[in-house]
């Protein structure tokens, strides 16, 4: 790239509407920290004026604030390329900045942190490779253009782009971290939103759904079954299910197969559900026994998708999802197509 110049990218709220562009600035928020002109250049002053002003703050999260308030005010330069994908209108801003930091809460008290802008293209997003919108998608709200930098200068200048949008392997990537960050989710929410003993509540719940009466034993003295499931209403015709939940992520081991299948009578069927995976030895137990069932996290999470939409209202809160379309990829035919999956 014949322009060294850093290139970067901003993310603002789509309440913005068209002022940015029509009013040529960009703006960041964190009002509280105030002028940060004031700060002495250097990211500690940073760190430690954001933790002043907000001391609730995660402490993971004072630095990254930091350094985005930090670039803002000294990293950016008269004349460097900056990137502004609004959301509102699904455009590619592109311009260059042509004014120093300035702190004006006169103008919005929730960002008064800003830049004048020089807007110099306003291209659609599909003009653009799907690999060059997944970079300017970062989930900050600072960041530098490198990886893909060569195109959107292409685009400045008008050149020809050759757009990726049917490239398989981009779409691939962009869906299965999709799938990824939902699963990490739901499974968070499952380890950490509620206790054992609710998780065991939630499992006979996902057993009505898929069309059995469950009920769970008392909290002590279960002997290693949690719930008790059934197809008829009254739990007198076969098969009895017993289930046992553990609410880990850990590897659930032979031993704790093997305690849940000594309750297991010969006419009965034995469930075991986790968050976790099972050990080599486990699911070597289970081969050969046709009345026992081990389910891991990655099953369990299917099951979820797959019944979601009849849960009570309090369990899709403790599990906020919505259905949404990606591309996916049909790879005999090499081309993009419309799949279905489920994301936060």
């Amino acid at each position: 790239m014949a322009d060294e110049r850093p290139i970067w990218g901003i993310h603002m709220d789509r309440t913005h509407g068209d002022s940015p562009v029509k009013e040529g600035f960009i703006a960041i928020g964190w009002s509280k920290v105030g002028d940060l002109s004031k700060l002495q250049a250097n990211r500690e002053a940073f760190k430690q004026a954001v933790a002043a002003a907000y001391p609730d703050a995660k402490p993971g999260a004072i630095p990254v604030v930091a350094g985005t308030l930090f670039k803002f005010a000294n990293e950016m330069q008269k004349g460097d390329l900056v990137i502004y994908p609004s959301k509102h209108d699904r455009m590619v801003n592109m311009g260059q900045i042509s004014g120093d930091y300035q702190f004006d809460p006169s103008k919005d008290k929730k960002v008064p942190n800003r830049r004048q802008v020089k807007w110099l293209k306003h291209l659609p997003r599909a003009t653009f490779s799907q690999n060059a919108l997944h970079e300017i998608g970062s989930a900050v709200t600072l960041f530098q253009v490198k990886n893909f930098a060569d195109e959107f200068v292409a685009a400045l200048e008008g050149k020809l782009i050759e757009s990726a949008d049917v490239d398989a392997q981009a779409i691939e990537e962009a869906s299965a971290s999709t799938e990824d960050l939902t699963i990490d989710f739901v499974i968070k929410r499952l380890k950490s939103s509620i206790d054992p003993y609710q998780f065991e509540t939630f499992i006979a719940h996902l057993l009505e759904r898929m069309g059995y009466h469950a009920r769970v034993t008392q909290k002590s003295g279960d002997g290693g079954v949690d719930i008790i499931a059934h197809k008829d209403e009254l739990g007198f015709e076969e098969p009895i299910i017993k289930v046992q939940c553990k609410q880990t992520l850990n590897s659930v081991g032979q031993p704790a197969v093997a305690q849940l299948y000594g309750h297991v009578g010969n006419r009965e069927k034995g469930l075991f559900v986790t968050l976790g995976d099972y050990t080599a030895q486990a699911r070597q137990f289970e081969r050969g026994k046709d009345n026992l069932r081990l389910i891991d996290g990655e099953e369990l999470i299917e099951l979820v998708f797959n019944h979601y939409e009849r849960f009570e209202p309090r369990y899709q809160m403790l599990l906020p999802l919505k259905k949404i379309y990606i591309p996916g990829v049909v790879a005999d035919a090499g081309v993009a197509s419309q799949a279905s999956t489920t994301v936060t």
